[in-house]
């Protein structure tokens, strides 16, 4: 069964926040999905809902987009040539900086969550 997550929850996931507010950028997805024909989400009660693999799409178009400088007809045409029979074998591959991006983005997930955790416990603990 396919897990479906809310438009928030997409834009929070790809990293994709206000700095001043803190909020998810949510019009930035719902511009990319105009852009990127490969970005289709379900519609249910005109709420967007994507799935893993489209979250995981949507972050190696905003690694593309913001971390490489690529323009969008840049990231469409290399989308439309299959990234992943990209330069595979190459260490200083496309492929291996968004993997190596990626990596970087969940290890500061869950570092941040560590030190949140570690702040309220000791709170509690008094």
């Amino acid at each position: 069964m396919k897990k479906f997550i809310s438009i928030s929850e997409a834009t929070k996931a790809i990293g994709l926040i206000d700095k001043k507010s803190k909020k998810p950028i949510n019009s930035t997805l719902r511009y990319w999905e105009t852009k990127f024909k490969q970005i289709r989400p379900i519609k249910i009660n005109n709420r967007r809902y994507f799935t893993q693999k489209q979250v995981g799409l949507l972050k190696m178009i905003k690694f593309l987009l913001k971390n490489k400088g690529m323009t969008i007809s840049g990231v469409k045409n290399l989308l439309n040539s299959n990234i992943n029979k990209l330069d595979e074998n190459s260490s200083i591959s496309l492929k291996n900086d968004y993997l190596k991006n990626s990596l970087k983005f969940k290890t500061k997930n869950i570092l941040d969550k560590i030190s949140k955790l570690k702040k309220y416990g000791k709170k509690n603990s008094s």
